[in-house]
């Protein structure tokens, strides 16, 4: 057991050799309990773990969960979209769509998605994570395979449903399992890794699509592109059930002594434990009564009404400008490689830096206001041009993955957490329904109506982020103020008997590890509002 610990004087902080001024760790004991504890015996329950190996053990823990959650969401983008590519290779002449029936068949996925979001959210916290979403991705495998089957309006409407149902799971346990392993400071980097697998899958079925699409046998190319992609699907849901952990404290590919300092690191450094929580209402209530989760929502649904449009109507779209339908699936492959480099750049930058991910969404979307006002100006302007300006969406896709951040770094509690993803799901769904319809078949091609809309919902966009950052600047003033510390965006709020840490990198993430003796109190089940010295990541 631990040794009996030295006592600090209240509200000390002590400052550790950095070449940077940002890269130190603070502590600082509350007013509440003036006792902050501090270990130095190297006998204590857990070891010390040093810089390399705390490194080496990162590193096991990223080749292990990061490509797992990067194919999962590749292929949850696949799935989703390859519509589009099926829609220029023959599946609404074989299945008799007319008039608005395309728009509703993208539409309905987001109809079984928003049904299934708040429900599947609470069974990700409680069920065994990994499992959960194993054999989810075998049913929404075999929902993608059966697509193949359809030859009318109908049966592409039930698929199309129960596929959003299917992957309604997926987003809400990548975010889950994401704030289970990662710090604050690392969220926001792994979920731009893992969320620009949505481009990457953007690029395979670009060129599965043009390479199915010279099949000429007796099943249609578009037939073939929901084959393959459900038989790869139920395949990656092996890889899932064998390879993913449920939990830190399952985890087989870390020793004991391993999975105890990487779970007192998320609660120093993280947003608390997931494990062994229970659902609590005070929680839902709170969530729903928080001024951000209305500003993240409404921000969210703004983003999403263009995504739902461009996502499904991107290919037809193309092929107005004077392509042919192969083409039309090769020019996709620069506007996701654009998406790749906008996700994941704007994702390192947000962990990096503690104030910039409201100023990231605020920028991100800038381009596909100009993109759109292209596009909508096409009868005046070249073809070529015209392709500029839809190059240019393709940055949008990047307010998604940033948005999440924000939610996983900045919600204390899992209830609270689930919630609010839950409700930012909802947010996409509504897009993702509306942004379809907004392409009136009778404009086709020229869709002014719809890139006037995407327009318009961007720059919205960059106003409510500022209201929401400002909201946020607010709160952590008043908060410093009220609690008499600074506090922290980057660590979980007061632990060890009072302290709060502030650690801007893994070599202070170790050393508040080593010397913190953590108490039971600090593995509670807390939100943000009940946890002194939190700050919020703006």
């Amino acid at each position: 057991m631990a040794s009996p610990r030295e006592q600090e004087p209240l509200l000390r902080r002590t400052q550790l050799e950095s070449t940077h001024s940002q890269n130190h760790m603070a502590m600082s004991t509350t007013v509440k309990n003036p006792e902050a504890v501090v270990s130095n015996n190297a006998d204590d329950a857990v070891a010390k773990i040093d810089d390399d190996e705390a490194r080496r053990i990162m590193r096991r823990i990223d080749w292990r969960i990061m490509p797992l959650l990067f194919l999962t969401y590749a292929f949850n983008f696949m799935d989703k979209t390859i519509l589009s590519s099926a829609s220029v290779f023959g599946l609404r002449e074989d299945t008799h769509l007319e008039g608005s029936d395309y728009s509703w068949v993208s539409s309905v996925f987001y109809f079984g998605y928003f049904l299934w979001a708040y429900p599947t959210t609470l069974l990700v916290a409680r069920l065994p994570v990994a499992k959960y979403l194993a054999v989810n991705t075998f049913f929404w495998g075999a929902v993608v395979a059966l697509t193949a089957a359809c030859s009318n309006y109908g049966g592409l409407i039930t698929v199309r449903f129960f596929l959003g149902v299917a992957e309604a799971t997926v987003s809400p346990a990548l975010m889950f399992i994401t704030s289970t392993w990662y710090t604050r400071d690392e969220i926001p980097t792994r979920t731009g890794i893992w969320f620009a697998g949505n481009s990457v899958g953007g690029i395979v079925s670009s060129l599965l699509a043009y390479g199915i699409g010279h099949i000429t046998n007796s099943l249609s190319p578009w037939r073939w592109m929901f084959i393959i992609l459900g038989v790869a699907t139920f395949l990656l849901g092996i890889g899932l059930i064998v390879l993913l952990p449920d939990s830190i404290s399952n985890a087989k590919f870390l020793t004991p002594r391993e999975r105890q300092w990487v779970g007192d690191r998320i609660v120093i450094a993280g947003t608390g434990r997931t494990e062994k929580t229970t659902w609590k209402r005070n929680q839902v209530l709170e969530c729903l009564r928080d001024p951000k989760t209305w500003l993240i929502w409404s921000i969210a649904l703004l983003c999403q009404i263009p995504n739902g449009g461009t996502q499904n109507f991107a290919n037809l779209v193309i092929t107005s400008f004077g392509f042919t339908s192969l083409q039309s699936t090769l020019i996709n492959i620069p506007y996701s490689v654009i998406s790749i480099v906008a996700i994941s750049g704007t994702g390192w930058l947000a962990g990096r830096f503690r104030s910039m991910n409201c100023i990231l969404v605020g920028l991100i979307v800038i381009p596909p206001v100009v993109g759109s006002a292209l596009i909508g100006s096409r009868d005046s302007i070249p073809h070529g041009v015209s392709l500029f300006g839809y190059f240019l969406l393709s940055t949008g896709p990047a307010g998604l993955p940033l948005l999440l951040s924000l939610v996983q770094s900045n919600y204390r509690g899992v209830t609270k957490k689930m919630t609010m993803t839950a409700l930012l799901f909802i947010a996409y769904c509504t897009g993702n329904i509306v942004g379809p319809q907004l392409f009136i078949s009778e404009e086709e091609p020229t869709y002014d109506t719809a890139f006037r809309a995407i327009m318009i919902c961007y720059a919205l966009v960059v106003c409510l982020v500022a209201i929401l950052r400002f909201y946020l600047q607010l709160v952590n003033k008043r908060r410093q103020q009220e609690e008499g510390i600074q506090g922290s965006a980057g660590a979980s709020g007061a632990v060890g008997g009072g302290k709060v840490i502030n650690v801007a990198d893994i070599h202070h993430v170790t050393e508040a590890v080593n010397e913190v003796q953590l108490r039971p109190e600090d593995y509670e089940d807390t939100t943000d509002w009940e946890t002194f010295g939190f700050r919020y990541r703006l």
